[in-house]
């Protein structure tokens, strides 16, 4: 089923767990980059609740080595292969590049999510030749030297502007509006000044007519209020989940998906009865 439907479908906003298929990952490097692991992990999710998994082979934290696309394929592929044979639940690929892209759409995924927005060449004609969904995220430099000393005259239209014209872009390469999400990127080349004000008026994102997709789990920006270490901020997490979903949040990417889901639930339950009380 397509993400689209499932969001039109549904009355709070999905909930997207992460499964790091890799050794470096800020919050969870290592613990799940065996295929056992990861589909354990898998199964615990979906035992929870969660309406979609993210895969990723390479981690985009601040100061992120490159991996090489054939690492990446031998950490992503027989994850894929292993998860639809065990299980049924819509996957999204974490990856900006475009040889990437072409294998995981052969093998049916449902969504691509590139931290680059297909600015890798060739990327937008693989998604041009496919009708597999895409989240094109925000970043302002890329995961070795982003947060370094980002800037902006006005994050909030400097990231507008910027997804504003990829989508411009990828309809003019035939990549239709309905099949695009949009992220505005916490944590990818923003201070946590940044990071708060993008938090601060999430809803302004909605203007540009796609869903859109928060990921804020367990993030540096958290860290820098509650002061405590990633495992740590599910507290703080589920603050910034809720602030999403109330601001026109579709899809909340987590590592912590029971807790999100019952968080979500208390909006769902409340915005409900403010629409029966209208």
């Amino acid at each position: 089923m397509k993400i689209k439907t499932l969001i039109e479908q549904s009355s709070r906003p999905l909930v997207m767990g992460i499964v790091n298929l890799t050794p470096d990952s800020f919050s969870d490097g290592g613990q799940f980059n065996q295929l056992d692991s990861a589909l354990n992990q898998v199964e615990k999710m979906l035992e929870a609740g969660v309406d979609m998994i993210d895969l990723g082979g390479e981690s985009t934290r601040p100061g992120a080595e490159y991996v090489e696309a054939e690492e990446e394929r031998r950490r992503v592929i027989p994850a894929i292969k292993a998860i639809r044979k065990h299980f049924d639940v819509p996957i999204s690929i974490d990856t900006y590049k475009p040889e990437i892209m072409q294998d995981v759409i052969e093998l049916g995924v449902e969504m691509i999510n590139d931290i680059r927005a297909l600015e890798m060449p060739g990327a937008l004609d693989v998604l041009a030749q496919s009708d597999t969904e895409v989240c094109l995220m925000h970043m302002q430099g890329n995961p070795v030297t982003m947060q370094l000393a980002p800037k902006y005259d006005n994050v909030i239209e400097n990231v507008l502007d910027y997804l504003n014209n990829r989508l411009q872009v990828c309809e003019s390469k035939g990549i239709d509006k309905s099949r695009i999400i949009l992220d505005p990127g916490f944590g990818f080349g923003k201070t946590v000044e940044h990071n708060y004000q993008l938090l601060a008026e999430f809803n302004r994102f909605k203007a540009l007519g796609c869903s859109l997709l928060a990921g804020l789990s367990r993030k540096s920006m958290l860290g820098a209020v509650v002061d405590k270490a990633p495992a740590e901020r599910v507290a703080a997490s589920l603050s910034g989940a809720v602030i999403c979903a109330l601001n026109g949040a579709d899809i909340i990417r987590v590592h912590d998906v029971a807790q999100t889901i019952d968080a979500l639930k208390v909006v769902e339950a409340m915005l409900k009865e403010k629409k029966n009380n209208e």
